[in-house]
């Protein structure tokens, strides 16, 4: 069976698998799309107008087989049998994002990456550039697919968010600015349970650049900084820092005396961290590393500190979802794992009554153990299975109980706190045992809170 030179086959269609098609076929290639599972309507209506051909429910190898290049979507797993014969047929695989990028033109990219914070610098980053009049637009993991922005509203910027999915097949794709945020285990069961899988991963958003591009780096994440002393790069890197000291008078982000410092070819940009509209140490390291992208793209110092001081947070991310009765809700519905919800728990300046649970990638909550000790009074697992977090928490709280909703998870907390106290959802865990995703996690427990 020969392939033929110019059919693109798409398997998955969501956000990145349309997008690819639509751009494919902007671009003369012959598409074929295939989902295993239903397609959602709102996709399949599209598919039918813009004429591209399509099947769900299932795969048919024979046609897939005959592609000449694979476009795969970040949620298959290599292990899955389709995917077993693509690889042993010896057919090029790329990611949606590496599709793109071959039609991007003379476009800029600042690309992120990280366990954790990468959607909340994601949208700093675009926040400050937009507000400085530029042509940009936010893509990758969060708004539109790359490649449907290329097809429908090219723009002379992308601000784009990536997933080590997203990044497992590159092969030429090279941005302008690549961001490594920090990496914790995560996403485990994809990478063979090997961590040091996961971190090569996440380094590979580099790993095209030359002496031209950018790679700014957590010079304070012990991973990234090991990982780099063995395997260096080409690019030119910034590195961000909580202390002056680590960058030696070289450029870069650093924090003194509650001070940010973005200081760029030798120019500094100085700001109260009591100025950032993102509280939190962890925001600050997501500030600075959205500060350099800008300064790189040519921003001026004042535009930078207006966007800081004027940006709102995400969704789903450490946002305030209203106080009852003298109690905070809190909705986190993002943290997906452990290291999220150290980072929300550093935040907490109250005693935090504390939602965790759902599907567990493998997660060790000793990392959060002595956080859990100092701020929780009690743990409400909210899953299906909540056997590892009482195996983990039994013995340390007096209270860690069960609930099957969000609706029972709030009532729950809400008993257990006093006046003064927080309920902070944080789940470490991803929502497929109960919601569709984080955000519809999110919505309920928002919900469960308004109607106390």
């Amino acid at each position: 069976m020969s392939a033929n030179p110019n059919k693109l086959v798409i398997l998955g269609a969501a956000e990145s698998g349309i997008g690819a098609a639509l751009l494919g076929k902007q671009q003369g290639w012959d598409v074929f799309v295939s989902d295993g599972g239903m397609i959602k309507d709102h996709f399949r209506q599209l598919l039918i107008h813009t004429e591209i051909q399509f099947e769900e429910g299932g795969h048919s190898m024979d046609r897939i087989l005959q592609a000449s290049c694979i476009i795969k979507s970040p949620g298959i797993d290599e292990k899955v049998d389709v995917m077993r014969q693509v690889r042993a047929a010896g057919i090029e695989v790329c990611s949606e994002i590496e599709f793109g990028f071959r039609y991007k033109g003379d476009s800029k990219i600042i690309a992120i990456t990280g366990s954790n914070g990468k959607s909340t610098t994601t949208k700093l980053t675009f926040h400050v550039l937009q507000n400085a009049g530029y042509d940009v637009a936010m893509v990758g993991n969060i708004g539109y697919s790359f490649a449907k922005q290329i097809a429908e509203k090219p723009a002379n910027w992308y601000v784009m968010e990536v997933s080590s999915f997203q990044l497992d097949d590159i092969h030429r794709f090279r941005p302008d600015v690549a961001v490594l945020l920090n990496i914790t285990p995560d996403h485990l069961d994809r990478y063979e349970y090997k961590f040091e899988n996961y971190i090569s991963s996440k380094f590979r958003i580099a790993e095209q650049q030359t002496g031209s591009e950018y790679f700014i780096v957590n010079m304070d994440d012990p991973v990234i900084k090991d990982y780099l002393a063995s395997h260096p790069t080409n690019s030119k890197k910034i590195y961000f820092t909580m202390n002056e000291q680590n960058l030696m008078g070289e450029d870069g982000g650093f924090i003194s005396n509650d001070e940010l410092h973005i200081r760029y070819e030798g120019d500094d940009l100085d700001m109260s961290i009591h100025d950032l509209s993102l509280k939190g140490k962890h925001n600050q390291y997501n500030s600075m590393a959205a500060g350099i992208s800008a300064r790189i793209a040519g921003i001026r110092k004042e535009k930078i500190r207006e966007s800081f001081t004027s940006f709102e947070g995400l969704e789903h991310r450490l946002e305030f979802v209203a106080t009852v009765r003298g109690v905070d809700f809190i909705n986190d519905s993002k943290a997906t794992n452990v290291n999220s919800v150290w980072f929300a728990l550093e935040s907490m300046k109250q005693p935090t009554i504390l939602i965790l649970g759902g599907l567990d990638k493998g997660n060790d909550y000793n990392e959060i153990m002595d956080l859990v000790k100092e701020k929780v009074k009690a743990i409400v697992c909210m899953g299906i299975n909540n056997q590892p977090i009482h195996d983990a928490f039994d013995s340390v709280l007096e209270h860690v109980i069960d609930a099957r909703s969000a609706m029972e998870a709030v009532s729950a907390a809400y008993a257990l706190a006093e006046k003064g106290d927080a309920v902070l959802l944080s789940p470490a865990c991803a929502s497929f045992d109960l919601f569709r995703n984080y955000e519809e996690r999110g919505r309920q427990f928002k919900e469960a809170v308004r109607s106390l």
